[in-house]
């Protein structure tokens, strides 16, 4: 699979998308990124924690796909931005956007492009 294309798929979902990167199962960045043009709201080492809790989180809402089904993705409304994950096999696609934005929209397109993979 060619994980910076779909990143860069991602990140032409929409306009308010700021980054779209791929997280290995040990919570490390191995694709992708934030947009340029975008304005980074910590530092990168904060980031680092960022994809490693996300990691787990993901891993722990797996346990329950006996019961419950897979998850295709989950999000957070947060005071700043939303931030999307959407769990591939091994890997989990991230993105985060504007919270003024159809984030149903994006997620439902994003669901589609990884499909396609």
């Amino acid at each position: 699979m060619d994980y910076e294309k779909l990143c860069e798929l991602a990140k032409k979902a929409d306009s308010n998308v700021r980054f779209a990167g791929i997280i290995n199962s040990r919570g490390r960045l191995i694709a992708g990124g934030m947009i340029p043009s975008k304005k980074r709201l910590g530092d990168r080492k904060r980031d680092e924690m960022l994809y490693m809790e996300l990691a787990l989180r993901v891993k722990m809402r797996s346990e329950f796909d006996d019961d419950l089904g897979k998850v295709k993705f989950a999000m957070s409304f947060r005071e700043k931005l939303i931030v999307m994950s959407f769990p591939m096999k091994n890997n989990i696609l991230m993105v985060s956007m504007e919270r003024k934005t159809q984030f149903e929209k994006i997620a439902f397109g994003i669901l589609k492009l990884i499909e396609k993979l």
